[in-house]
């Protein structure tokens, strides 16, 4: 009997150890890393007779190698697909069915082509400028052809996130990307291909780079990043970045290439909403990843950044076509999906920052001043902004910069920054310091550079390129051909 309960007591010890090594070898494969306190193994100490240099080099060979969370890169590997979708082919589409049928491969094709385009400038050039070096307003070249980027190299947020470098790279690439493909909708349908392609590289590397530097790298003189900093914005996804800065550009694009031939005693309307709304909605559920995944975590910022989001998107719709109910009698498809965008463009600067319900107040605000400006504020200073990239994305992102200002709060930051809306009204005061800065920015750069290509290689085709449609002047094909 004796003999008996001693095995049962020996089988039930192995039993015990073996489930605790499962139960480590499990948390090892997760991504956990194991406390020598919770394995019952007691960590070999080092002998009193031991010298110090043994000691410290005995601490840095037991080191644990860095070891990453694996929602927080899958979610990041999703976003990027989602923010590059935005590109091609939400914008593609979007842009592609709001201009006349002659000219909607001239706009898919600049989508396209700066997806390719802008991917390799980033790569050799365009990270390193907007993310080198720790400066005030530039970056550098520490980064220059991904220098120092590697799949286990991780530095600043990507270490505070348990995310790699390439992850940043490639997330922040999307957004190089997409911009200078927003500017193309105000010069739609009348600037040469290749100087299009050139001015893509040069504002990119030149204007783009800068802001990023600013807003978001560690030391730039607007980032919240940097400790110390007198003005440290809140542009959670872009609304400085991305959506002020292609809006502004935008309009000096208008202004200095000039008006469409025939504009505006000759109707351009739309060629086909059905693109334009399909686009909408691809725009929509593209920019969950373009929001969300600003925070580089899949955590619950990431939830009220998504959801956020898409109230803001929702209110826009609802604004907007309020508007033009009032003002026409009827709401329009081209309204609706309009005020979507309005609403997103607003809401990004403070997706991780405002609550779900001030995302509601953001994207109604959104929809009726972007109404506003598209039409009464275009109609009476006469610019021919083709597809509202300033109406939309620069009046649309100065108004989420500012309204970010109010609306901020602890409850979602977690107290890193807030608005007015918890008694921190200065921040109100940088966020509008910030806007201007970002305006002046772009307008003067964008007036420089467009200045110095119409001198160099023409900013605009010819009238009788204009008049055949860029789709078969500009690249030898029909968009719709039926047999």
């Amino acid at each position: 009997m004796t003999n008996s309960f001693r095995r049962l007591l020996l089988l039930a010890v192995i039993l015990s150890s073996c489930g605790n090594l499962v139960a480590q070898t499990t948390d090892v494969q997760n991504g956990d890393v194991i406390s020598p306190a919770t394995t019952g193994v007691t960590e070999p100490q080092p002998s009193d007779t031991a010298s110090d240099d043994e000691i410290t080099t005995q601490q840095q060979d037991e080191a644990p190698a860095a070891v990453y969370d694996k929602a927080d890169v899958a979610w990041m590997l999703v976003s990027i697909a989602f923010v590059l979708m935005m590109t091609c082919p939400g914008l593609a589409l979007f842009y592609g069915g709001l201009v006349r049928k002659k000219n909607i491969l001239s706009v898919m094709m600049q989508c396209v082509f700066l997806m390719g385009l802008m991917s390799v400038v980033w790569a050799v050039i365009g990270y390193s400028l907007a993310f080198g070096g720790s400066g005030a307003y530039f970056g550098n070249f520490e980064h220059l052809l991904l220098a120092g980027v590697t799949p286990s190299s991780a530095s600043g947020l990507t270490v505070e996130q348990c995310i790699n470098d390439q992850i940043i790279v490639a997330f922040q690439g999307m957004f190089f990307i997409i911009t200078p493909a927003l500017i193309c909708g105000a010069f739609a349908e009348r600037m040469k291909f290749t100087t299009m392609a050139v001015f893509s590289v040069v504002w990119g590397l030149l204007i783009y780079c800068p802001i990023a530097h600013w807003v978001w790298d560690e030391g730039g003189w607007l980032s919240e990043a940097t400790a110390g900093a007198k003005y440290q914005a809140i542009d959670f996804a872009g609304g400085l970045v991305v959506h002020i800065s292609s809006g502004v550009s935008a309009l000096v694009c208008a202004l200095l290439i000039g008006r469409r031939r025939g504009f505006p005693s000759q109707a351009m309307m739309p060629h086909n909403l059905t693109y334009t709304c399909i686009g909408t909605g691809l725009l929509w559920v593209g920019w969950f990843g373009f929001n969300g995944g600003s925070g580089l975590a899949a955590d619950g910022k990431a939830v009220n950044a998504l959801f956020a989001t898409h109230l803001a998107a929702s209110a826009g719709v609802l604004s907007w076509s309020l508007g033009e109910w009032f003002k026409h009698g009827k709401a329009s498809v081209l309204g609706a999906c309009s005020g979507a965008v309005a609403g997103l463009v607003c809401i990004t600067p403070g997706a991780g920052s405002v609550t779900p319900i001030c995302g509601i107040l953001m994207g109604f605000a959104a929809g009726l001043f972007c109404f506003f400006s598209c039409t009464t504020l275009k109609n009476t200073f006469g610019y021919d902004d083709s597809l509202d990239a300033f109406g939309i994305h620069g009046l649309g992102g100065i108004l989420g910069a500012i309204l970010t200002g109010v609306f901020a709060t602890s409850v979602v930051t977690g107290g890193e920054s807030r608005g007015a809306i918890d008694g921190h009204s200065a921040q109100i005061m940088t966020q509008l310091v910030s806007v201007v800065a970002a305006v002046g920015f772009s307008a003067i750069g964008t007036f420089v550079i467009l200045k110095i290509l119409d001198a160099v290689m023409g900013l605009r085709v010819s009238e009788q390129q204009e008049v055949q449609g860029l789709d078969i002047s500009q690249h030898g094909e029909e968009g719709y051909i039926f047999l």
